[in-house]
């Protein structure tokens, strides 16, 4: 078998049609596009923010943290080093290869801190709680308080 060299189609990482708030910080590398990023937020390097996402107010998100479409995020929130949004939920069987209508929406309420490492799959998330490093958040929250494991589930109420 020979091998030839092909040339990828080489896309660009980079700040594409973002509607930035006032007093944002931005640390590069970043890929962000088409997003909404409220005043006084802060994104790490090394994250990714999808078109559509929305981020809150006084919102910080840490190095390595993918944000996907369909993500909504309140204000005064914390998002840990690699925490992984999905909005995908394999319902029939395997992935939905660009099938938007097949993606569900994320939302997160005011002051919600999002440990590192966490997952959260398409759910709703209420003001006020605390998800511990590593979880794995498959239902919605609708208690605040602190939840952790996989399943994430309520440890004690704030």
């Amino acid at each position: 078998m020979t091998e030839t060299a092909h040339r990828p189609n080489l896309k660009r990482a980079g700040i594409v049609d973002v509607r930035f708030g006032s007093d944002v910080t931005v640390v590069e590398p970043v890929n962000l596009y088409g997003c909404a990023i409220g005043d006084g937020s802060f994104v790490g390097p090394f994250v990714e923010i999808q078109r559509g996402a929305i981020i809150g107010r006084n919102t910080r998100v840490q190095s390595h943290s993918f944000i996907c479409e369909l993500v909504t995020i309140g204000d005064k929130c914390f998002i840990g080093h690699g925490v992984m949004f999905i909005n995908d939920t394999y319902a029939n069987g395997g992935p939905a290869h660009g099938d938007k209508s097949q993606w569900k929406a994320t939302r997160i309420g005011n002051d919600v801190s999002i440990g590192s490492n966490a997952t959260i799959l398409p759910v709703s998330i209420c003001d006020k709680v605390v998800i511990g490093a590593g979880a794995v958040v498959t239902k919605d929250i609708t208690t605040p308080g602190v939840y952790a494991g996989n399943p994430a589930h309520l440890l004690r109420s704030l």
